[in-house]
């Protein structure tokens, strides 16, 4: 063992580079320069020998010895380039070159030597190579063929017939030993038959232990999707036996969005001879009956590289991509909170300008003409007239500022509710007797509805008064002149409903979703024809949200709005360490008309 050991190395160092790193490869090069090496080595040595039997050496003899230098130039030659074919295309001429020579001094194609002619294209089927066994098997016949014409034409040297009993031993001789060379032919043959059959089963011992233990899930697919083989890494990722996944089992786990996708890859890569990459969702068993999607990235390609696939069959690749999903769904949400931000900053800005510059130019202007009035000569009329305009200025912005205030507040979570027992009907009454004159001038009515049986409820008498006068406020802004207010309180089971409905411009259904955002009005900005700062209805939806209630909205353009409150009659504030959210929610709600656009506002979890 030692002694082969020491031959394998040394014929390992002759081998070319690019045939060390391929078992197989390297196996065929080994097969080819070895038989070669030692046949010459033995037939050098046995040299001296036979002439020492022999005697001087004709000179076809030495011809012949001669020859045995070529197999060593042909495990040179491959030993040197590494061209494995051009190697055995070298080594048919070598071989079939002395057959004819011997043949042609030996009686042509009745010569013993013509037999090897045979053994030229099963020499050349150790290439595995179909081009160098169809170079020897015409050179074979070329041979054959040219023995055979010039046999014909009688221009061949006249062969020692005279004696039957040398040629039949001649052609035995030819036979047996073209026999022989044969035999070893077929044993390197089998050698190598044998290498490649235990590589092929190391290679998918190999590569079945790596589909066993790594972490994407691979497999193989015919064009209609159906599953041949899937690695058992698939039960990691999907929570099921990999055998349930064969033929169409993966492919009832495609999410039904996406199945159109996952088979238009899979087609296209066995059609198209290309690679092809899909992201899709595949449904995961959980504990129990639970079950949930996973996205998945599947790389196909067919099984056939380079051209589509006779059989349509691919070969995939997949990987869990779950959490990079949910990253660039996290990113999307930041960016999408970043913009909301951004254009809210935008609306506070393009607001509060309108807001703030208007009543203090008021003020500025009006102060100033009253500083100048000798020289204007005012009278006490228009000085009081002046000073009403700079003291409804100064409310004006005292109420903007309040606003803000408070929904900083509501939005820092530091707006504390003091829970206390309180009249509902009485708080109504007495917010709509405060509106009562702004609606006289503004030509409106303003009704209230309220039953005198209406029990007390729990709850900040404040923030009651609050979201009252912020609701008839805005209805009453936004309601033409002629225009009805109605503020209307109920019970409805455990719940104080608060409705304020008017017969305004109404709400566009594109403008719903954003009711109740910080510094939203309905309409454009810089086209304003009511003045607002767009605090009102947040700071509603809010403060009902604090209270654990509901608010609900509903809106036909250019026919009014109804905004419903429904809060419970014992408000329970929440435990210490638990704060509730003070940030709705808005949600549909039920509609109840088709041209009715309501929505919902529910506290926060």
């Amino acid at each position: 063992m030692s002694i082969l050991s020491i031959i394998r190395d040394c014929l390992d160092a002759l081998l070319h580079p690019s045939a060390r790193y391929d078992a197989l490869t390297r196996a065929r090069h080994r097969a080819f320069i070895a038989p070669r090496l030692i046949g010459s080595l033995a037939a050098f040595a046995a040299f001296p020998v036979y002439l020492a039997m022999r005697g001087a050496p004709t000179a076809l003899e030495v011809t012949a010895f001669a020859w045995l230098i070529a197999p060593i130039l042909l495990a040179w030659f491959l030993s040197r380039t590494g061209r494995y074919e051009g190697a055995h295309v070298l080594s048919s001429l070598a071989l079939a070159g002395p057959v004819m020579m011997v043949a042609l001094f030996t009686g042509g194609i009745e010569s013993f030597a013509a037999i090897w002619l045979v053994v030229v294209p099963l020499e050349a089927a150790l290439s595995a190579s179909r081009r160098v066994v169809t170079f020897a098997v015409a050179l074979a016949l070329s041979c054959a063929t040219l023995l055979i014409m010039l046999g014909h034409f009688d221009w061949l040297p006249n062969a020692d017939a005279d004696d039957p009993a040398l040629h039949g031993m001649m052609m035995a001789f030819g036979v047996a030993s073209a026999t022989l060379y044969a035999a070893g032919l077929a044993f390197g043959a089998e050698s190598l038959a044998r290498t490649s059959v235990s590589l092929l089963n190391v290679e998918e011992d190999r590569y079945r232990l790596l589909a066993r233990h790594m972490s994407d899930v691979v497999s193989r697919h015919r064009r209609n999707g159906a599953v041949q083989f899937i690695s058992p890494a698939a039960e990691a990722v999907l929570g099921t036996p990999a055998a349930g996944l064969l033929g169409h089992g993966l492919f009832d786990r495609v999410h039904v969005a996406d199945r159109p996708a996952y088979l238009t890859a899979l087609a296209d890569s066995a059609h198209g001879g290309e690679g092809r990459s899909v992201e899709f969702r595949l449904r995961r068993d959980g504990k129990g009956s639970a079950s949930d999607f996973v996205w998945v990235e599947m790389r196909c390609r067919p099984l056939e590289q380079g051209a589509a696939s006779a059989d349509g069959e691919v070969v995939a690749v997949m990987r869990d991509v779950t959490d990079r999903k949910m990253q660039e769904q996290a990113l999307q949400e930041a960016r999408a909170e970043a913009e909301r931000a951004d254009a809210s900053k935008s609306r506070f800005l393009a607001t509060m300008s309108h807001e703030l510059r208007t009543p203090l130019n008021a003020v500025i202007g009006f102060s100033e003409m009253i500083m100048q009035e000798e020289l204007l000569m005012l009278d006490a009329k228009r000085r009081k007239e002046y000073a009403q305009l700079i003291h409804d200025s100064g409310q004006h912005l005292l109420s903007v500022v309040n606003g803000i205030l408070d929904m900083s507040k509501m939005e820092s979570g530091t707006f504390e509710l003091t829970p206390e027992p309180f009249a509902p009907r009485a708080a109504l009454v007495n917010c709509c007797s405060l509106l009562a004159l702004k609606a006289r001038e503004n030509g409106i009515d303003l009704v209230t509805r309220a039953p005198d049986d209406l029990p007390e409820m729990t709850g900040d008498p404040r923030a009651f008064k609050q979201i009252v006068l912020n609701l008839v406020s805005n209805a009453i802004k936004f309601t033409e002149r002629g225009g009805t207010v109605t503020a209307s309180a109920a019970v409805e089971g455990a719940r104080m409903v608060l409705r304020v409905a008017d017969t305004g411009v109404g709400i566009a259904a594109e403008d719903m979703k954003r009711i109740g955002d910080p510094f939203f009005q309905a309409g454009k900005t810089y086209q304003r024809r009511h003045e607002g700062t767009g605090l009102g209805l947040s700071i509603v939806k809010s403060l009902v949200a604090m209270h654990g209630g509901e608010m609900n909205v509903q809106s036909r353009l250019g026919e009014g709005t109804t905004v419903a409150i429904a809060l419970p009659l014992v408000f329970a504030p929440p435990v210490s360490g638990a704060p509730a959210s003070n940030v709705a929610t808005l949600t549909p709600a039920p509609r109840s008309a088709p041209s009715e656009q309501p929505y919902q506002v529910k506290k926060s979890a």
